[in-house]
């Protein structure tokens, strides 16, 4: 029997830097077999409208490009309430953002499952994405082998019989 597709949405603060790592990464993973049909949509978001409208961070982007990501291209948005309705999962990168979410689901409604990107960290406590805004390229590193090994994690989970 062949899974019904689901829809993924990450949230950061600013939807330049680590939601965009997230959905570029995971993006990249699922666009080819055995996932391509089972991902109905992909999107990232942020809690804040700070950088709306605005193409990824720079070292975002050289991140991704370092490791083979280089056709992924994304305005920044602020979250909406639809979107609660819109997605399956919303994943946060952070609990700060996480607490923002449920706040706001509380508000609007919707049935999508918000938690901590981190809760498929793979190990027994969920770890936090940290914002590498103010940062060098090594906080830009870390957020990408969290972010794919979340990514691995997740859609081992959400489709065991399913293999890579």
């Amino acid at each position: 029997m062949v899974p019904e597709p689901i829809s993924v949405l990450f949230v950061c603060l600013g939807n330049i830097c680590r939601s965009t790592m997230a959905e570029g990464i995971f993006r990249s993973m699922i666009s080819g077999p055995p996932y391509q049909h089972l991902i109905r949509t992909v999107d990232s978001c942020g809690t804040g409208a700070y950088h709306a409208g605005s193409e990824p961070d720079s070292r975002t982007m050289a991140t991704l490009k370092a490791n083979s990501i280089a056709n992924y291209n994304h305005e920044a948005r602020k979250v909406k309430p639809s979107d609660f309705s819109d997605f399956d999962y919303v994943f946060a990168m952070d609990r700060d953002n996480l607490h923002n979410l449920q706040l706001l689901q509380s508000r609007a409604g919707g049935n999508a499952k918000v938690m901590l990107f981190g809760e498929y960290a793979g190990k027994e406590k969920a770890e936090e994405v940290d914002d590498p805004y103010y940062g060098g390229y090594s906080g830009f590193a870390d957020a990408y082998e969290q972010c794919t090994r979340f990514s691995k994690n997740f859609l081992k989970d959400v489709f065991p019989d399913i293999k890579p």
